[in-house]
């Protein structure tokens, strides 16, 4: 464990200079400052383990100062004129602890001893989950670097180790489908089968079968508030009981499934209205993952973007055309309300477009060209769509040809023929 480092904020000078030699003398490492307005500053520059500000302060008070930290190390208030309801004021508002002056020395360090080791400890986790996105391919899997996606990977690196139910909500194209291959990509159960199924279309005799080809893997139900409501007691039985009922046996059989869930709608809206039962709801919940839209991550645009424009270019073995500033602008500032899949269906159609000639941004977004003089025969725009779905297929499935030629719908050997004549790159495209 590195030696820890408090950054000591306080108005007195004699005070400053006593909680300096404190922290000194017991093999910390200190930086004092006389006012809170330079706290942000010396955070990201001094990088401490733990904050110990005088409540009392002009300018910017301990409290003012905690409130406005929305992350970063704990923070531990020392104040002469403390008092209960301020302690819980502070409490509450998330300080980590609260000394009154004038302070017991060995009960100040075993506090900040306590917020250091524990603030070191969750930024260790941090980095452990980030290389083990790195690891799992998460980083290609997820793409973006705002907070919420960042947050996302790393959440996503954490439910991977256990068994809950996980139920993904999300508007439509926030990419709810790939967070759940991703859980079930970064978990044990990584080699058995995933299994993604429309809820809606779901009936009671066909879930003992679809438990059956999901056991040892993981069953993906998309669109659960649809979801008809015979079949909702069914699901809960399995979930809570890990068993199924074949057609025609007498005593149930075991099944070993995990089951993520996802939907777009306001459950409650749904209970409400008598299509979702609650109880169905809270198994399925054992912890629900929110999906932002593409609209609260707007930093994320280029670079999905710029991985939406190299595989698409590599699907149809060209070279990627470039988006300018004024181009990623106008994506900047578009509403999206598709969110994700919205985006990569423009570029798609950007990239599909510009191999016909010059092509603005706009025209693939507005969907309108005019190609008439130079528009593709059938047999090229054949060729061009089967490219397209082949290069998804084996992206999704990380190149697995059996599972690529069934969600295709054709033969392992028709598609190894279809890649050779498409001069599809198969490595290049994973």
């Amino acid at each position: 464990m590195t030696p820890h480092r408090v950054l000591i904020i306080d108005d007195d000078q004699m005070m400053r200079n006593s909680l300096v030699d404190l922290a000194e003398a017991a093999g910390w490492t200190a930086k004092a400052l006389s006012r809170a307005t330079d706290a942000a500053r010396w955070i990201n520059q001094f990088q401490p383990d733990v904050i110990l500000s005088d409540l009392r302060m002009p300018d910017m008070s301990g409290m003012d100062l905690l409130l406005s930290l929305k992350s970063g190390p704990p923070l531990v208030l020392i104040s002469a004129h403390g008092d209960i309801p301020v302690a819980v004021d502070a409490m509450s508002a998330g300080a980590y602890s609260f000394v009154e002056k004038p302070y017991d020395p060995k009960r100040l360090l075993l506090i900040l001893t306590h917020a250091a080791e524990q603030y070191q400890m969750h930024q260790s986790n941090l980095r452990l989950k980030d290389r083990l996105q790195e690891l799992s391919g998460l980083d290609r899997m997820i793409v973006g670097q705002t907070a919420d996606i960042l947050e996302l990977r790393r959440t996503i690196v954490t439910l991977a180790e256990g068994q809950m139910p996980v139920l993904i909500r999300g508007e439509t194209g926030t990419g709810k489908d790939l967070v759940a291959r991703a859980l079930h990509d970064t978990s044990e159960r990584c080699d058995g089968p995933y299994v993604a199924l429309n809820a809606a279309q779901m009936t009671v005799t066909q879930l003992p079968i679809i438990a059956q080809g999901a056991s040892g893997g993981t069953l993906f139900l998309d669109e659960v508030c649809a979801c008809p409501l015979d079949v909702q007691p069914a699901l809960l039985r399995l979930i809570e009981a890990q068993e199924i009922l074949p057609d025609g046996a007498a005593l149930p059989e075991k099944v070993d499934l995990r089951i993520l869930s996802a939907t777009n709608e306001d459950t409650a809206h749904a209970i409400s209205e008598g299509r979702l039962r609650p109880d169905f709801l809270f198994r399925l919940e054992g912890f629900a993952v929110t999906l932002p839209p593409l609209q609260a991550r707007l930093d994320d645009i280029p670079l999905l973007a710029n991985r939406f424009l190299q595989d698409s270019a590599a699907s149809f073995g060209g070279v990627p055309p470039e988006l300018g500033k004024e181009e990623l602008g106008l994506l900047m500032t578009h509403d999206w309300p598709g969110n994700v899949r919205e985006l990569r269906n423009v570029i798609e159609r950007f990239v599909f477009l510009s191999r016909m000639g010059e092509v603005k941004i706009s025209d693939a977004m507005s969907g309108v060209a005019d190609f008439a003089a130079k528009r593709p025969g059938l047999r090229e725009a054949v060729a061009a769509f089967e490219r397209q779905m082949i290069s998804r297929a084996l992206q999704d499935h990380n190149g697995r040809m059996d599972e690529t030629a069934g969600e295709l719908g054709i033969g392992r050997r028709t598609l190894n023929e279809k890649i050779v004549k498409l001069g599809l790159d198969k490595e290049a495209l994973l």
